[in-house]
């Protein structure tokens, strides 16, 4: 392979719990839900307003409203996950390693850059990177391909050249439509859930010490 393209939520660091806490607590508090982790849960990807939209059908709020909501969540996640903030276990080292061997590295987030930029140099490791693509970089949203797609574009490669890192069927299921095969790392779905996706090449079971559904200071709502 030429190039890696990492997902970033969950794939490079262990914070989807966050997001499903910051998400809950929008919804159940500020908007009057009533939506338990487990509903919440699935719906972790995509773009924000696309979150939303899902939950709460298209003509809840305005694109103003939804703009604001996504904001206002991007905030609450960042202050409970920032003492938190940290790559997955080696993986700091596999990117030295990659970036050494002059594989070309990307990121395809679903993540608005406020985020990613919170990740990238809240831990130095913006070097590595010679491509971005974030939520505000394309039109549709994973499983669509085109995140995916403009990565590969940026870096100069061919999608058959690239190997895809993800934690979600959803972001699985972008690459196998891109024509990438995928590397998942286990941090917040099981293997079964990716059984009928035929690009995923290998498993990589993620040992971590912290979870949000544990954790005193961010426990989810009504948990």
């Amino acid at each position: 392979m030429k190039a890696f393209l990492f997902d970033l939520n969950g794939t490079m660091i262990h914070d989807m719990d966050y997001h499903t806490s910051a998400w809950q607590h929008i919804l159940n508090t500020e908007l009057g839900g009533n939506f338990s982790w487990e509903q919440v849960k699935p719906q972790m990807y995509g773009k924000n307003q696309e979150v939303l939209v899902r939950l709460f059908g298209p003509e809840r709020f305005t694109v103003a409203e939804m703009d604001e909501l996504a904001v206002r969540k991007e905030q609450r996640y960042q202050q409970e996950f920032r003492p938190h903030l940290a790559l997955l276990p080696g993986l700091l080292e596999f990117l030295q390693q990659a970036h050494a061997r002059g594989i070309r590295l990307a990121i395809g987030s679903a993540a608005i850059p406020f985020n990613i930029d919170f990740v990238l140099d809240g831990l130095d490791i913006r070097r590595y990177f010679s491509a971005i693509v974030s939520a505000d970089d394309v039109t549709l949203s994973k499983p669509h391909p085109e995140t995916f797609l403009k990565a590969a574009q940026l870096l100069g490669v061919a999608p058959t050249d690239c190997l895809v890192f993800e934690d979600v069927p959803k972001g699985a299921e972008a690459a196998q439509h891109a024509g990438m095969p995928t590397v998942i790392l286990t941090t917040t779905h099981e293997p079964a859930e990716f059984a009928h996706l035929p690009n995923v090449l290998h498993f990589a079971p993620i040992s971590t010490t912290h979870s949000c559904r544990s954790c005193c200071s961010c426990r989810p709502v009504g948990r």
